[in-house]
């Protein structure tokens, strides 16, 4: 069979992103795991994305095996393609949380069973299925509603961006012009018939929109230029003045961890319109989903 990969969250099509979110709201999942194995892959620390995915895998009756990059350090104690070849010998699926995403594409050039990308500093597709199954849970029928993303153009609100125009939301993007997301990705989230815009001010982006998302200011990998990011950032912060301009009843969201008093503020992330924990929690019924998809699309 030739496996189905998900290295990007468009790599479904917007109806099979649509399956995905319904079968991670199924309550009795189906075993497709049963007596096989997962191989997790870190090379980033991680706390929703390995809780998420290993009980993900265990709820449809898998063993998951994690393994960390002193373990295995793709590209350098061994190629990432001959990893890949070996893992795809033991178990159904792979998943990897890397930095460089070339890394798993030559994973899944050569790999015999589906490799999920669980996050590189290109994209987060599995954070983007979470994003819009917590968003359709809160909202409802997503097509027609504004999303805002307020901060850094990184992995987290590409996916964001072309997951929620898969959807057939509008969505704003309000980031310093120095962080704004490639143009390339500005017009691959389009190419679904979206409106995406992207400006540097963010009341404007805000202005009555359903969902107001935020990330942190300095990613992993990033660290070294965080005090320089704040300066960046300054009047980015979303605060209980910005979310006034949102539309009514509109939802916070932050795929956490948060820095209170940075990114947004305890009031916002900590009050009645956040739904934070509700999404980390659907990290897990999201890969859960996919997971099961996946396994079912072999072709």
């Amino acid at each position: 069979m030739t496996p189905r990969h998900f290295l990007e969250i468009d790599d479904l099509t917007p109806a099979e992103v649509v399956e995905v979110l319904d079968l991670a709201e199924e309550p009795s999942p189906p075993r497709v795991l049963a007596g096989k194995g997962v191989a997790l892959l870190f090379e980033k620390p991680s706390l929703r994305t390995r809780n998420a995915t290993e009980l993900a895998v265990v709820q449809l009756g898998g063993h998951p095996v994690s393994l960390r990059f002193e373990e295995v350090d793709l590209d350098v104690r061994e190629p990432a393609a001959d990893v890949a070849r070996v893992l795809s010998r033991y178990h159904t699926a792979i998943g990897a949380r890397v930095f460089e995403h070339a890394k798993l594409e030559r994973m899944a050039a050569v790999a015999t069973v589906p490799v999920v990308n669980l996050l590189s500093d290109d994209g987060h597709p599995c954070q983007a299925l979470a994003d819009l199954l917590t968003m359709r849970q809160a909202l409802g029928e997503l097509a027609g509603r504004t999303v805002a993303y307020v901060g850094d153009g990184n992995n987290v609100c590409r996916s964001l961006m072309i997951g929620a125009a898969m959807a057939g939301m509008t969505v704003r993007v309000a980031t310093p012009p120095a962080f704004a997301p490639a143009p390339a990705d500005v017009e691959r989230a389009r190419a679904f018939g979206a409106s995406i815009e992207v400006t540097a001010r963010p009341a404007e982006a805000v202005e009555g929109a359903d969902v107001v998302y935020t990330d942190v200011w300095a990613s992993m990998g990033k660290e070294a230029e965080a005090e320089e990011r704040r300066r960046a950032f300054e009047g980015f912060t979303i605060d209980g003045r910005l979310m006034a301009a949102a539309a009514p009843g509109a939802v916070f969201l932050h795929c956490l961890p948060v820095h209170r008093g940075e990114e947004v503020a305890a009031s916002v992330v900590d009050g009645p319109q956040s739904q934070v924990f509700e999404l980390a929690e659907n990290r897990l019924h999201g890969v859960r989903g996919l997971f099961v998809f996946l396994l079912r699309s072999g072709a």
